[in-house]
């Protein structure tokens, strides 16, 4: 839900500027997932930093899973909303001694170190540039009004067909959403860039993933080195998110998704929470991290059995403009379906019916 520009790419106008410039065609933000919960997330963090920082408004939320930037009007009403209804099962978090908080720490490091173990064992065959990565999720999203109050609408499908080539290419995909409260149900829309854009953090496919280091001393290095941080969020929170964006849609080499957990592992303020539920109902174990710069929380989730990613969960907290004083969800998804195909439209034969 897997929120702040983790690279500090791109104009310097606000997240309303921006959508107020655009023609109502659909244009992406180079990766997510969540269109709604991302403009969301940017425009609530955005606003935390304005006081600290010059009027100069920050450079937007650069998406690492596909996601598009809805039409003006239905964008404005996922971004200004403000006070939360309902409890949704968020939770409020309790202040921890330095005790407690470093036991919760080691929890996490644990956790994630059987996780990366579970990653590295799995049998993943490589995808082809020439093919697609095919995600299915079901996904609850921010349908409340303007002004008025966070209000989770119905589950509904969202299917993304990533192209693998390494570009540079304007149309990194396709999104096609169905049910209640999906965005033009039923059409296969293309996701595009306003700018080509190569295989990168901003289009990772498989072969750019394996070529990433597997030592996770020099991945860390790497991210650390290519991540610029957005905003007042520190490098730490930043790369952490980079990090959750390509958990959702992406197929990775065993060894990169090891060492990217391995990563996770050495970030400190890296949480566990014991159990915690995806948008499908599954029970699983989540990985957090809250940024004291923001306004916003990201929590992954994981089969407790299994180790393998289920999906997501995405919290306001407490700030200025968000009217609440806990944990407030307004997002969650959970990945049901990942495989390969030789062009949109097309779904994996296990994804039939």
């Amino acid at each position: 839900m897997n929120a702040d520009n983790p690279h500090g790419i791109g104009p310097a106008e606000s997240e309303a500027e921006e959508l107020l410039a655009t023609s109502a065609a659909w244009d992406l933000s180079p990766s997510r997932h969540l269109h709604h919960k991302e403009v969301l997330m940017h425009q609530i963090d955005q606003d935390r930093v304005s006081d600290t920082r010059t009027s100069t408004a920050q450079p937007r939320r650069r998406l690492l899973r596909p996601a598009m930037v809805l039409p003006v009007a239905a964008a404005l009403t996922g971004v200004l909303v403000v006070t939360a209804s309902g409890n949704d099962n968020a939770s409020t978090p309790r202040r921890a001694d330095s005790a407690a908080e470093s036991a919760k720490d080691d929890s996490a490091s644990a956790t994630l170190d059987r996780i990366a173990a579970a990653a590295m064992s799995r049998d993943v065959k490589p995808v082809k540039d020439s093919q697609l990565v095919y995600a299915e999720s079901l996904t609850r999203e921010n349908t409340g009004t303007l002004g008025g109050s966070v209000r989770l609408g119905a589950l509904h499908k969202t299917e993304v067909w990533t192209v693998q080539g390494s570009g540079p290419t304007t149309r990194t995909g396709w999104m096609r959403e169905t049910g209640k409260d999906a965005v033009m149900p039923g059409q296969r829309i293309p996701i595009v860039t306003p700018t080509p854009v190569h295989a990168g953090l901003d289009h990772p496919t498989y072969t750019w993933l394996a070529t990433l280091p597997t030592d996770p001393e020099a991945l860390r290095t790497l991210l650390y080195a290519q991540t610029k941080p957005w905003g007042s969020l520190s490098q730490d929170e930043t790369v952490f998110r980079n990090v959750g964006d390509l958990l959702g849609s992406t197929i990775m080499p065993p060894a990169t998704a090891s060492a990217l957990y391995k990563v996770v592992e050495r970030i400190p303020g890296v949480t566990v929470i014991p159990d915690t539920v995806d948008a499908a109902g599954r029970h699983g174990i989540g990985i957090t991290r809250k940024d004291p710069a923001s306004a916003t929380r990201d929590e992954w989730i994981f089969n407790k059995n299994t180790l393998a990613y289920l999906g997501s969960r995405s919290y306001m907290t407490a700030g200025k403009r968000t009217g609440v004083t806990a944990d407030t969800l307004y997002g969650i998804d959970a990945i049901m379906e990942r495989g390969v195909v030789d062009k949109p439209g097309e779904v994996p034969a296990s994804a039939e019916g």
